[in-house]
């Protein structure tokens, strides 16, 4: 009998992403294969001195911060299901403290990055469908904000190409509508007129697919990303330049909040202090007094 029952735990994470629930999966399984071999062999027997241990090996592994903060986030969120649900007892993550991830942003790209991003010349060997897909995928990455799992999760049906907008789904399975720029609506109407011919009839309404013809996955995009970018280049940079740049613009912060599908207007927050970076960089760099 699964004792732990993880993957009970995981159909009760109705509020959360496809991609975020896979990723406590993940980390569950490692937390719960780390145990076995201490001879814990079911959620009961942990204690707080385990979860400390197993900081403690995070830590040794030499993993960052941030990513053991999201390992102990797994086991914490588990521990208060399985206290819920009667397969423990007790939460042993209660009073321990995490290291804070480190809350850095991806490196925001500057105007002549995104110009040589998005208006690469193909390769010359290059077929017409690939390039029409990747300049549409990127247009819609940053001129959106979207994330990348909303982009890759887009319908045919999801776009309003008339009005220049599209209704993404975030975290949380939470609606919005977004705007598109118009270089975004006539690299989608290319797209589109050549869809047809790469993603096969199985994939339904799939707006974007793959070589091998089924929906875009997120590892699709970097690859994309990788074949384009002058130089290495995270896929989320596209979606913190569009909110740093919208910043630098004058754009109100709600605003922003809203296209970018935030919660809470603090996460938006992070994106002025970019910008105020970047002000200064600017005043340092080019007033003679500076």
């Amino acid at each position: 009998m699964d004792q732990w029952r993880i993957d009970d735990f995981a159909r009760a994470l109705t509020s959360l992403s496809d991609n975020t629930i896979t990723s406590y999966v993940s980390d569950l399984r490692l937390f719960e294969t780390w145990c076995a071999r201490s001879d814990l062999v079911d959620p009961a027997s942990v204690t707080r001195t385990t979860i400390r241990r197993y900081l403690a090996h995070l830590t040794t592994r030499q993993f960052a911060r941030r990513t053991i903060a999201r390992k102990i986030a797994a086991v914490r969120r588990y521990f208060k299901w399985a206290v819920a649900n009667n397969v423990a007892e007790l939460d042993p993550t209660s009073g321990v403290s995490v290291p804070a991830g480190s809350g850095r942003l991806p490196r925001v790209l500057d105007g002549r990055e995104v110009t040589g991003l998005l208006e690469a010349g193909p390769d010359a060997d290059e077929p017409e469908w690939r390039r029409c897909r990747d300049d549409a995928v990127l247009e819609v990455l940053y001129g959106s904000g979207v994330r990348v799992s909303e982009l890759c999760d887009l319908d045919v049906s999801s776009l309003a190409l008339t009005v220049g907008a599209a209704t993404v789904w975030g975290k949380g399975d939470k609606e919005r509508r977004v705007p598109l720029s118009e270089h975004a609506v006539r690299s989608l109407r290319r797209w589109i007129d050549v869809r047809p011919e790469v993603v096969t009839g199985d994939q339904g309404d799939a707006l974007f697919g793959n070589e091998v013809g089924k929906r875009l996955t997120p590892r699709d995009v970097r690859r994309i990303i990788d074949r384009r970018s002058p130089t290495p280049t995270h896929p989320h940079a596209l979606r913190h330049s569009f909110a740093t740049h919208l910043l630098d613009g004058g754009a109100d912060l709600r605003a922003v909040q809203e296209l970018l599908g935030h919660a809470d207007v603090a996460t938006t927050q992070r994106y002025t202090h970019v910008s105020r970076e970047r002000l200064s960089a600017a005043y340092r760099e080019a007033h003679p007094r500076a």
